[in-house]
């Protein structure tokens, strides 16, 4: 009896281990919200900035940010017209790289989506529509989808830009087709799940958000003119609400709190905050703020606060998440991408400023104030924390900081 005890509390533990192990790593940190789980970071970088432990500067072109798994780092970057991916030490040491399939070479060249590793598998989408499912440890190919040929999506003016989606077995991603708007497929072998028709709009650079409401996985992402919330286990639609601006660019991941969504769009147009009935097959508008408009950005929901700059209202803002109030405005730093750790905000702009500011409702602290000087062309990736590492994309360099 001890022997069949001890041998099930074994086979236990080893499900618990495994069951972390297939987690899947995800843009803009471990929940999708832009927020990091690092401690006894730097409250005050030296003058010149945190000190570089290292750079890579090889990695083509690119706006897509590097991950960490396994005390491994992975990158996308594209190199004439084809997309690779980079894995590299925690040193800087490049370990390998393998192309993936062709790059969107038009307008803003380069890489789009991050890379998504869950288990052994990694998961990357070209800006050309096509899906690929690789080997984490050498990149080698296991299966491929093409969202445009085998699900009637369509491309978009900037080229398709979502990370993919991972959670169990499935992968989520929005072709954006008139009848495969939404899909899951399974992501050992790339065979579809279920599809979901939306409202038959093209994709609008959205990754998605999937999350628990009172028992119910909802997924919601942002499409041409409409937000759209969807079981993520049958994929029906439960409900949509508009949101439109000038160019179809709502590029942001929402939010979602206590019931609670802040989907929030570029070009002047601002974010909304949805409450969801309680079995999620509705909602409506608790306020609307037109200041939050950021572009690509994303923001932090901390304590109870938004944090984010805008677009055309280039300021930098705290919004109170019950009100929808402004706290603050402050065009002290450009405008760009913020990420929080630790007490702290981490904002990347536009201007390559790159800026250690308080999150304090009160007022804008900003802290220190460096400038990136590697890489090159604009100065949109989204940063990313691991063990006290703050990593930045520029283009085609990786800049890895010592913030700890």
């Amino acid at each position: 009896m001890r022997f069949k005890y001890v041998l099930s509390l074994v086979v236990l533990f080893l499900s618990i281990v495994n069951s972390f192990g297939q987690a899947a790593t995800r843009w803009r940190g471990p929940q999708g919200n832009g927020i990091y789980p690092d401690k006894g970071l730097l409250k005050v970088w030296p003058a010149d900035g945190p000190k570089i432990f290292w750079t890579f500067d090889e990695l083509g072109q690119g706006h897509s940010s590097a991950i960490v798994v396994k005390d491994k780092v992975y990158v996308s970057g594209m190199l004439d017209n084809t997309g690779y991916i980079f894995q590299l030490s925690l040193n800087g040491e490049l370990l390998w790289k393998k192309s993936y399939a062709p790059e969107f070479y038009e307008s803003y060249p380069g890489t789009r989506s991050t890379p998504v590793v869950a288990g052994n598998e990694l998961y990357q989408l070209s800006g050309r529509g096509q899906l690929v499912c690789m080997n984490a440890a050498d990149g080698e190919i296991k299966w491929r989808k093409d969202l445009f040929k085998d699900f009637d999506g369509k491309n978009i003016r900037w080229g398709i830009t979502q990370t993919m989606v991972v959670e169990g077995d499935r992968i989520y991603c929005t072709p954006g087709g008139k009848k495969h708007n939404i899909i899951a497929l399974n992501r050992f072998t790339g065979d579809l799940i279920w599809t979901c028709p939306g409202k038959g709009e093209k994709t609008a650079y959205c990754t998605p958000l999937i999350f628990d409401h009172f028992g119910r996985k909802i997924l919601v992402t942002m499409t041409e003119r409409n937000i759209v919330g969807v079981d993520a286990n049958t994929g029906n639609l439960l409900w949509s609400y508009p949101q439109t601006n000038r160019w179809s660019v709502h590029a942001n991941t929402p939010i979602y709190h206590n019931g609670s969504l802040f989907c929030f769009s570029g070009y002047g147009q601002g974010g909304v905050k949805l409450k969801l009935s309680q079995n999620g097959e509705s909602v409506k508008k608790e306020w609307f703020c037109s200041t939050m408009d950021n572009r690509i950005g994303g923001a932090v929901l901390v304590d109870g606060f938004i944090y984010g700059s805008g677009d055309q209202n280039r300021a930098w803002q705290c919004i109170d998440w019950e009100t929808g109030e402004q706290k603050y405005s402050s065009a002290k730093i450009g405008k760009g991408v913020v990420i929080y750790a630790d007490g702290m905000l981490y904002c990347y702009t536009e201007r390559g400023e790159l800026a250690l500011v308080k999150a304090d409702p009160s007022g804008f602290q900003l802290i220190s104030k460096t400038k990136v000087v590697f890489g090159s062309e604009q100065h949109w990736a989204h940063p990313s924390i691991y063990n006290g590492v703050l990593y930045v994309r520029h283009g085609k360099s990786l800049i890895a900081y010592k913030i700890k």
